[in-house]
């Protein structure tokens, strides 16, 4: 894959959307490590100059995830770098279960607080506890939480670090003629190859995928995390993909944020089947499908001419038995579903990737992970292939998918 360099008119393009999801990120990251470092601190028997290291520790912590993500791409993958961002993206992990457990805590014990100042307000001999039991109990509390939390990254970690599991899905699609029934296609989404995901990784799932007899290989988005010339090694194995009628390829979000135009060019060059709001016919027999690709919803913010539009990846194509379409949101579906669209397979949720946002990605995403229906279409969210940040996977596994479609009298 040759190297390239970002044009100047899509690094405009990249800047205002970029810089705001910088500031939100920046000022939310910092808010919850004030949070965190009053809960844990302010209980802990320390002087006050112990209180201060304490204070500078949260300050590093919380300075290095910002400081590695906008080095990356400037520093040299050198094994130092690799190491600190390694540290950096598995804190970031612990910190993202640290806060919850600290949150629901403090939540439950609202009650508790409400009920002792009331009680304290009405002069009452008994209404003062003890201040240093008070001061044990919430210091042993927190202690128990950070190992807790520590245990739960370490299986996280190993988690993700596995090969994605293949998930076998029989959907049956009503009308479907006897030539597609049976028809394989493998899905990966969400690779995110680049930051602590490298070739190795890479290249164990091309090689799963390989054994798994694919009519089509889906790959639904944020297959990258990081530009062209600098991640040109790790994605080239994605070009041995092979199938039947073809590998396809749709943008995702994280595309955007490193030049999607210069991506889409670059897996073309792979032998990938780039589709961007277009689509390609295949037939089996006398069976004619339509495999067609929107790109991101958030595409349009970065490049105009990119932005997502389900109706025209429909336009001038002639009846066919079966309509697939490929979009990295789940949140493309409704428009998919109102174009005619009968199967939808999409990514992006990651299913929460690790406990307890699994329990809370339904706020965010409708579709969260698996098999619904929107009216008379069928949507499958993938889990993804790979994981984001935090390399943790934990009551969310890694997936490759495959979805076998099946007359629905098969059973």
């Amino acid at each position: 894959m040759g190297r390239r360099s970002s044009g100047s008119s899509s690094r405009r393009e990249l800047n205002r959307p970029l810089l705001l999801f910088a500031i939100i990120a920046l000022t939310l990251w910092g808010t919850t490590h004030v949070y965190v470092g009053r809960r844990l601190i302010a209980p802990a028997s320390l002087s006050a100059g112990g209180r201060r290291r304490a204070w500078l520790v949260v300050a590093v912590l919380a300075s290095i995830q910002p400081i590695v993500f906008v080095l990356d791409g400037v520093l040299a993958n050198s094994g130092a770098y690799l190491a600190v961002q390694w540290a950096a993206y598995c804190y970031m992990g612990v910190f993202g279960l640290v806060l919850p457990f600290l949150v629901v805590r403090d939540l439950v014990c609202l009650p508790l607080a409400l009920t002792r100042s009331m009680r304290g307000r009405g002069g009452t001999a008994d209404a003062a506890p003890d201040p240093e039991r008070r001061r044990f109990m919430t210091s042993s509390a927190n202690a128990a939480l950070l190992g807790l939390s520590g245990t739960l990254s370490a299986i996280g970690v190993a988690g993700a670090r596995r090969r994605a599991e293949i998930v076998e899905i029989d959907l049956p699609i009503p009308g479907l003629p006897p030539d597609l029934d049976g028809y394989r296609i493998v899905q990966l989404s969400d690779i995110h190859a680049g930051l602590t995901i490298t070739a190795d990784y890479v290249e164990k799932i091309v090689a799963a995928v390989a054994r798994l007899d694919a009519d089509l290989v889906a790959v639904t988005g944020d297959l990258v995390d990081g530009t062209v010339s600098r991640l040109d090694t790790a994605v080239s194995t994605i070009g041995d993909l092979r199938a039947r009628d073809g590998v396809f390829f749709v943008t995702g979000n994280h595309e955007y944020y490193r030049d999607a135009p210069a991506w889409c060019q670059a897996l073309q060059e792979l032998g990938l089947t780039v589709l961007t709001n277009e689509h390609r016919i295949i037939e089996r027999g006398v069976a004619r499908m339509l495999i067609a690709g929107v790109t991101d919803l958030s595409a349009g913010q970065f490049v105009p001419e990119h932005a997502s539009d389900p109706k025209k990846a429909m336009r001038g194509a002639p009846p066919c038995d079966l309509r697939l379409l490929l979009a990295h949101q789940p949140r493309s579906a409704p428009a998919a579903a109102r174009a005619g669209f009968d199967l939808q397979l999409s990514g992006h949720t990651h299913g929460g990737q690790f406990f307890p946002w699994t329990l809370f990605i339904g706020l965010a995403h409708p579709f969260e992970a698996g098999l619904s229906r929107i009216g008379e279409m069928a949507l499958y969210v993938s889990r993804g292939t790979g994981y984001w940040g935090p390399p943790m996977r934990l009551g969310a596994p890694s997936e490759i998918g495959v979805i076998r479609l099946i007359g629905e009298g098969d059973g």
